[in-house]
């Protein structure tokens, strides 16, 4: 079994896959990212998490994209980084809308992520439009 960071490291991962795969690929995506290259498969568990929490962020993508827009002052959604949007995804759907994380481990986990996978600005890039969504609407 993963941790929670592992995990949402891995549905990152997945929610990257929508900006190069149209919508039809994604369910072959989906498949191709759950199997493990060492051992078949990752745990059953752990693929029911990713791919359950996948569904529930894409069943909402218009609505977090709507969010990161209004708040990514200066910066259009069309013209933010690839990687800082998926993670963003990750980040305001937990913020918004999922009760069992908290607001600051879902920015602190973003913000790591960005480091990770982002450029090297991309931490305080995330951490700056999260920080002002949680304002914007009165997040704690």
């Amino acid at each position: 079994m993963m941790n929670r960071h592992e995990l949402r490291d891995r549905l990152f991962k997945l929610l990257f896959r929508i900006e190069f795969n149209s919508p039809e690929e994604m369910p072959e995506q989906i498949r191709m990212f759950c199997e493990d290259c060492d051992n078949g498969t990752v745990d059953p568990e752990d693929s029911d998490y990713v791919t359950g929490r996948y569904d529930k962020i894409i069943g909402r993508k218009s609505e977090l994209d709507s969010i990161i827009d209004e708040n990514a002052d200066g910066w259009d959604i069309t013209r933010i980084g690839k990687v800082e949007l998926a993670i963003m995804r990750l980040a305001v759907y937990e913020m918004c809308f999922d009760d069992d994380i908290p607001v600051a481990v879902a920015m602190d986990e973003a913000v790591e992520l960005a480091k990770t996978y982002g450029q090297e600005n991309s931490g305080a890039f995330v951490n700056a439009v999260l920080s002002k969504i949680k304002t914007a609407r009165g997040i704690e």
